[in-house]
């Protein structure tokens, strides 16, 4: 049951409250009449007398009080139960209202949808180009129109209007994403690609040289439409014309930088652009290999070697057409060698081109597709170095061999680089520059490998033999040879193991590589050291064999001393140079050993001695006669026969003629000393034909061809 009471300011106050505040002060009334008056004084008499009668008071004020509160309090019931009908019939309303006002903003956004096609058309038709914002937006309202008709109402005309007209948009806006992509893809300029190739090697890295291949704005938008075909556009064609259009491009990039240099190889044309042109001025800079010069010579010499030496036809000594062959063949190397640093630097750079634009589970496959090209004529110019290289081999000329050398080395440098670029791509195209390297060092071994043997089994010729002993073709053209490897230890080292099947070649070390180097160098002087001791055999005048050999081994020991050979050949022969100078020493003896028949005229070997003063016999005089005759005929006839003959080394030349001036002129000396005072002849003049100052300068102007 509900408690009695009456509301103050919103609040029920319980009218139970009043009632116990009349029961209190009734019985406060109560006690005081209790109290006898008899019992006390005149003064608490009059005292009591007031207590009662304001008690009184009181008690008829609360009755009062009492009884107005009962009246508003069902006064207040009966206005509550009046108003709240009315607050409640007031929200009804108020919910009827909201409900026709939602119902209404409904019904103009479901209208809004069947306005669309109408309200768009014309931005849609004129395309994204120069606003591709607001047509997005309006992509955007086409787009929720076709998913409300759909869900609302899937039969309805508007439907397969709307969703034309969102095709359409779609359509246009693929066609701007690979109108944008045409317009501004364009081939990365030679120069630039020079510049940012030496920026590696020669420039700070602070001034690293970037590429933007799309003005800013335009790749913002690329990117805006790539996102929105990602996500709304539900194709994935846009890839497709991405790699393509961008593949073109990298492509003709690379192709451009080779069309440069072959233009630069025709005149003075500056490879790099003037900034870093002057920036390499005053920054040391690595030197580049001493490739083209000396490969150009060792070319020609060996072209010649092998028309001379293996055919059987004598060729030409005019080099300039051969020369002129070898700068175009020089430029083409440099050309591809760059090439390949080229396609490593732009392959990165559209990587990351490709990143901004390209989903992220799609970048690695239109990456894959987008360097193919490129890639794949880049391969293809490598195997036809490889093919070249393979024919020129079957005809025996060596040279092809120093060609794919510094490709070579090239390749494996970049290698490293090359396979963090194709990291993620298909398993057939990290493979392509594998099999490059491994073709190159198949066909490099093989020509290694010939060569040696070439070496080894040169016919004697005897056209082809020098007239006067010096230095064969033979020996100059391989040495030559062996002296290019220097340059490149480790790619001919790596050559020679690839061909190795041994289980030292399975773990490959450049220690190893170094020691088939060495015992290949060694393999080939052993095969040298053969021939010319064959060869030598041509000539009839064993003082002439001796001095060819002479010569040859010379200059041998001499090539190796002056380049880095003697060290390469010492790791597996460490008495290479000593064994050199002993052969030297032997052909030195076997030259002097060529004297004896003029020495042995003054000698006293089985002469009988001779007393100053004393009458000698007919007999006698004669055998003095026939050693002086001797003497002079043979001095006269060695010193014509080996003036022509050549000592290219000046020190040696000097020594093997102090040694042969000591020899012949103190025996002179003696000889002369012996018969001054004996008379064998009435025309001394005759018979002392030199003094040995005379012996001596004839001496000294043998091995000089133009005394």
């Amino acid at each position: 049951m509900q408690d009695s009471g009456f509301w103050i300011r919103d609040f029920r106050v319980p009218y139970s409250v009043f009632s116990l505040a009349a029961h209190t002060c009734g019985a406060v009334m109560a006690q005081a009449r209790r109290v006898d008056p008899l019992s006390l004084d005149i003064q608490e008499q009059d005292t009591l007398s007031f207590i009662r009668e304001n008690l009184e008071k009181s008690d008829q004020l609360t009755n009062s009080m009492v009884s107005i509160l009962s009246s508003f309090e069902s006064r207040l019931m009966q206005l509550e139960n009046s108003i709240i009908p009315v607050h409640k019939q007031t929200e009804n309303l108020q919910r009827l209202q909201d409900n026709v006002d939602k119902t209404l903003s409904c019904m103009d956004h479901v209208i809004s949808y069947y306005h669309v096609a109408k309200d768009t058309d014309k931005i849609i038709k004129e395309g994204p180009s120069g606003r591709l914002d607001e047509y997005l937006a309006c992509i955007a309202k086409i787009q929720k129109a076709v998913e409300y008709f759909q869900d609302n109402n899937p039969d309805s005309p508007e439907l397969n209007t709307v969703k034309v007209r969102f095709e359409k948009g779609k359509e246009l806006l693929e066609a701007e994403f690979h109108s944008l992509l045409t317009r501004y893809s364009k081939p990365v300029p030679p120069i630039l690609i020079l510049d940012m190739i030496g920026a590696d090697d020669e420039l700070d890295t602070q001034e690293e040289v970037t590429l933007d291949h799309l003005p800013e704005t335009v790749l913002q938008d690329i990117i805006c439409i790539s996102s929105w075909l990602v996500e709304y556009g539900r194709n994935q064609d846009f890839m497709n014309v991405y790699f393509q259009i961008r593949s073109s491009q990298l492509d003709r990039s690379v192709k451009s930088l080779k069309e440069h240099f072959r233009k630069s190889s025709s005149s003075s044309g500056v490879l790099y652009s003037p900034a870093v042109q002057n920036k390499r001025k005053d920054t040391p800079t690595k030197k580049p290999p001493k490739r083209p010069g000396t490969i150009r010579k060792a070319q020609n010499l060996l072209k010649q070697y092998s028309q001379h030496g293996l055919d059987g036809k004598k060729g030409g000594s005019n080099l300039t057409p051969m020369e002129g062959k070898d700068d175009v063949l020089d430029i083409e190397i440099d050309s591809y060698i760059h090439c390949i640093s080229a396609f490593v630097k732009l392959a990165q750079s559209e990587y990351q081109l490709l990143t901004y634009i390209i989903p992220e589970h799609h970048q690695k496959k239109t990456f894959d597709s987008l360097i193919q090209e490129a890639l794949d004529n880049l391969m293809l110019e490598g195997d036809n170095i490889v093919s070249a290289a393979r024919r020129a081999i079957m005809r025996h000329d060596y040279s092809a061999v120093l060609t794919i050398f510094p490709i070579l080395k090239h390749l494996k440098q970049t290698k490293p680089e090359f396979d963090q670029v194709l990291q993620g791509t298909a398993a057939s195209t990290k493979n392509k520059l594998p099999s490059l390297i491994t073709s190159m060092e198949t066909i490099g071994a093989k020509a290694l490998e010939e060569f040696a043997d070439s070496i080894k089994n040169d016919p004697d010729k005897e056209y082809n033999m020098p007239k006067d002993g010096t230095v064969h073709e033979l020996t100059s053209n391989a040495i030559l040879f062996l002296q290019q490897l220097l340059d490149f230890q480790e790619t001919a080292g790596a050559m020679l193991a690839s061909q190795e099947t041994s289980s030292s070649a399975s773990s490959y070390s450049s220690e190893f590589s170094r020691r088939l180097l060495s015992t290949y160098i060694c393999k080939v002087l052993g095969n040298l050291q053969l021939n010319l001791l064959s060869k030598s055999k041509v000539y009839e005048d064993t003082a002439l064999s001796a001095i060819f050999l002479h010569n040859n081994y010379n200059y041998t020991l001499k090539s190796l001393e002056k380049s880095e050979l003697i060290q390469l050949v010492s790791v597996t022969q460490r008495k290479a140079e000593t064994q050199y100078r002993e052969l030297i020493e032997q052909q030195i003896q076997s030259y002097q050993r060529s004297w004896l028949k003029v020495t042995e005229y003054i000698t006293d070997r089985n002469m009988p001695a001779f007393q100053p003063g004393a009458k000698l016999k007919d007999k006698e005089r004669q055998m003095i006669k026939d050693k002086f005759k001797g003497f002079n005929d043979g001095l006269e006839e060695l010193c014509k026969i080996q003036k022509v003959w050549a000592i290219p080394d000046k020190d040696q030349r000097d020594a093997i003629r102090q040694a042969q001036k000591r020899m012949i002129t103190q025996a002179y000396r003696a000889f002369l000393q012996r018969y001054t005072n004996i008379s064998f002849t009435k025309n001394p003049e005759k018979y002392y034909k030199y003094r040995p100052e005379q012996v001596e300068a004839m001496i000294e102007r043998l091995f000089d061809t133009s005394a």
